[in-house]
């Protein structure tokens, strides 16, 4: 090997990257301190920027495109290392490429629930999840502040920070924004829009980064809350639970009577109706009251052979109803149906359960 060929091979003459993978954001080319000879070839492919830095210092910034390394297309590296006449002799410096396509479907995800106050429900606790889409646009900022002299920064290394971040944004204007929790689920897309605006300031400044998709794909409330949606969403569906509950006796009245809950709502519908006509013909005097037959199994005050007890636990109510115990607390609740509540049990008197079929 001649002395020529030995100095060729201690200088570079072509700089190039080719990228295989699709999770790396930065790569230091490896110069096997080696350096780089006046009119290296530096070839930047799409998506790709190359960053030189000289002795910790920021360099030039080389887009796509085959660039031949001379004084001319290396101002800044010319000034830092004050070359008088300019660039003749062979130099050293790192040289840096960054990844500025577009990194799609990142996760992003509330690792505790969110507290926040809604009209609705009150105090409740959210959790969201997504996903994002980003890209290096500021590939200085971008490597002093996140990939450092990092020789291969890869995209699982940057996953958690960028995570935490996204999270505290969407924290505080999830927060702001007092969009009620009934309606989040409808307006998924304007909340990942109205979130850029938000995300893309503090990611750019602090990461060189640029946020260009935020999707919210799922917001959950705990387990006791949709339970109470999925009751407001049974008492919507039901509309009228005062006609919900004349309904049901009436198919049970169909049903031809006979033992349990419809056989009973059928024999009621039939001893308040008779007793009605009765009272409207004049049959009835004194007011009296009209006897209807027992639950079975009722248990509650004292009540003559074949009469309902003076008070009514809410499964006996809706047995004799023939609705279910839910349908009792719901007209109980709602004011429909008087009763009295007594600490967490409420009782039904047999003249409000009376009044209430009568209506």
């Amino acid at each position: 090997m001649g002395i020529m060929d030995f100095i060729r091979g201690e200088l570079l003459e072509i700089i190039e990257w080719t990228d295989d993978t699709r999770d790396t954001l930065s790569w230091r080319f490896p110069d096997e301190d080696k350096a780089i000879k006046r009119g290296a070839q530096l070839i930047v492919r799409e998506s790709q920027v190359a960053q030189f830095v000289y002795l910790g210092e920021f360099g030039d910034t080389f887009g796509p495109g085959k660039h031949s390394l001379t004084t001319d297309n290396i101002p800044v590296l010319t000034r830092l290392k004050s070359w008088p006449f300019g660039f003749e002799s062979p130099f050293k410096a790192d040289v840096y490429y960054v990844t500025t396509r577009l990194f799609t479907g990142n996760k992003w995800g509330t690792s505790n629930p969110v507290m926040l106050r809604d009209d609705d429900f009150g105090i409740i606790r959210l959790r969201a999840f997504g996903t994002y889409d980003f890209r290096v646009v500021e590939p200085r900022t971008f490597l002093r502040e996140v990939a450092g002299s990092d020789h291969n920064f890869r995209l699982d290394e940057f996953n958690d920070t960028m995570r935490s971040r996204i999270v505290s944004i969407f924290s505080d204007a999830i927060a702001t924004a007092k969009i009620p929790a009934l309606d989040v689920a409808s307006r998924y897309t304007e909340l990942g829009e109205a979130l850029l605006p938000l995300v893309n300031p503090a990611v750019t400044s602090k990461y060189g980064l640029e946020v260009t998709s935020f999707i919210v794909e799922n917001v959950s409330v705990p387990p006791e809350v949709e339970e109470a949606i999925d009751k407001r969403s049974s008492m919507t569906a039901v509309g009228n639970l005062n006609d919900f509950v004349k309904y049901q006796m009436s198919k049970g009245f169909e049903s031809g009577g006979g033992a349990g809950g419809a056989g009973m709502a059928a024999e009621l519908a039939v001893g308040f109706g008779l007793a009605q006509q009765m009272m409207k013909e004049g049959f009835m005097g004194g007011g009296a009251t009209p006897t209807v037959a027992a639950a079975p199994g009722a248990t509650g005050g004292a009540a003559g052979p074949g009469a309902l007890p003076e008070l009514l636990s809410p499964a006996e109510a809706a047995e004799v109803l023939g609705v279910t115990e839910a349908d009792v607390m719901a007209v109980l609740d709602s004011g429909e149906l008087k009763g009295k509540k007594i600490g967490a049990t409420w009782r039904v008197p047999r003249a409000a359960l009376t009044a209430y079929l009568s209506q």
